[in-house]
């Protein structure tokens, strides 16, 4: 990340952390540490050559939190380094680092922090304020630390965000012996910005949301450089990519009724070069205690539509997800998800197992499997991972 923007932060943040007039025996400090040993291992052979099939590594997360002003007022700080045997998954972020103070009705966040929109399990749409950290995560679920100054003010009618983005995060894309890449490395230097002022494009963001009855509702929209770049591909086999500056409008809702959770997102996105519209929508239902052994199973099913087809990015343009979640509630809290997407047109398929254990007091396993099974010739994203299927297990450490 830009050395500039970090300490342009840090130097806010020790600004207004020590111009607070604070007794200290009423200042609260907790520190965690977060150890993580990692195997990977994929099945094939790679499609392209110098893959590899071993990935071993070592990822640690420190956090530190400060709260004083009865935790009114209060400094997040989280961390995360990894070193893999892929030079390209070795890297280090400041997944949050902010100063917040909350008075009356307003909160205000100022650094870099990690926002979270959206419902449905299996594709996030409206989740656009945080960078995908590409490297460290096959479906997307792991972000990046984003610059911004975030305003909320609740009322009686919902509550209403606005977010200022001073600085764009570019991803990370795999390297040659990763997996899960496309036929061309590509390097994040190489993908060019359509705004002349590349990565210091001015960023905004709304969000109004709200819970009320049986809905829990959320409208937003964002204008600036989109997280997610556009590629172009000759019949030389040559690459070009570029972010775009997009205006998307997103809305999130979710209905509980009963054991049922009904579930939708959808984004309308404009941009110089194409218009996009997508929606995730689909249902949750649980069955509580089965047979009063304290299990909770819940089954979801969901339908994924991007009328960029073959060429959405994330693959998922015309599919149906499964899955079931088992939650054993015991000390242990061990859960597991299992299930599966299905292309609705072609054969591709994409099943996956989650799992997570604690073990005593300060342990606690992850398993991860993902098979790709009979991927279609027409599929643009994923004909470049079909002998990627996987295997990670996480063992972590907490202090």
């Amino acid at each position: 990340m830009n050395k500039y923007i970090i300490t342009f932060f840090l130097l806010i943040l020790t600004t207004l952390l020590f111009s607070q007039e604070k007794d200290e025996k009423k200042v609260i400090h907790d520190f965690q540490l977060e150890l993580e040993a990692e195997y990977r291992y994929f099945f094939d052979e790679g499609k392209f050559a110098d893959q590899s099939a071993h990935f071993p590594s070592l990822g640690i997360k420190p956090k530190y939190n400060l709260e004083w002003n009865k935790g009114r007022e209060l400094v997040n700080f989280t961390g995360f380094f990894r070193i893999d045997s892929d030079d390209k998954r070795t890297h280090f972020d400041i997944r949050e680092l902010y100063y917040q103070k909350a008075k009356g009705k307003y909160e205000l966040s100022i650094g870099l922090k990690k926002i979270y929109w959206g419902v449905t399990e299996s594709n996030h749409l409206v989740d656009i304020i945080n960078q995908t950290d590409q490297v460290e995560s096959f479906d997307g679920e792991k972000k990046l630390g984003q610059p911004m100054i975030q305003y909320s003010y609740t009322t009686n009618v919902g509550t209403f965000d606005l977010f200022y983005l001073p600085f764009f995060r570019k991803r990370i894309f795999a390297g040659d012996k990763s997996r899960l890449r496309f036929p061309i490395v590509i390097d994040k230097n190489d993908i060019v910005f359509e705004s002349d002022a590349e990565e210091w494009h001015q960023d905004i963001a709304f969000r109004w949301s709200h819970s009320f009855s049986i809905f829990d509702i959320g409208i937003s929209n964002f204008y600036g450089t989109g997280r997610e770049p556009i590629f172009n591909f000759d019949q030389l086999g040559n690459i070009t990519a570029f972010y775009p500056i997009i205006n998307q409008s997103g809305l999130d809702l979710q209905i509980t009724h009963d054991a049922f959770l009904w579930k939708i997102e959808s984004i309308y996105r404009t941009n110089t070069f194409q218009d996009v519209f997508a929606f995730t929508a689909g249902l949750e239902y649980t069955f509580s205690n089965v047979k009063n052994s304290g299990i909770d199973i819940s089954l979801l099913g969901e339908y994924l539509y991007d009328d960029r087809d073959e060429f959405a990015l994330n693959a998922l343009q015309n599919d149906v997800f499964f899955a079931s979640r088992i939650s054993f509630n015991d000390v242990q809290s061990t859960a597991l998800l299992i299930g599966g997407i299905c292309d609705v047109n072609n054969s591709s398929k994409i099943f996956s197992l989650e799992a997570s254990r604690r073990i005593g007091s300060s342990f606690k396993l992850e398993l991860e499997g993902r098979l790709f099974s009979n991927i279609s010739d027409r599929e643009f994203v994923l004909t470049n991972f079909e002998n990627d299927s996987f295997f990670r297990i996480s063992l972590f450490k907490y202090f």
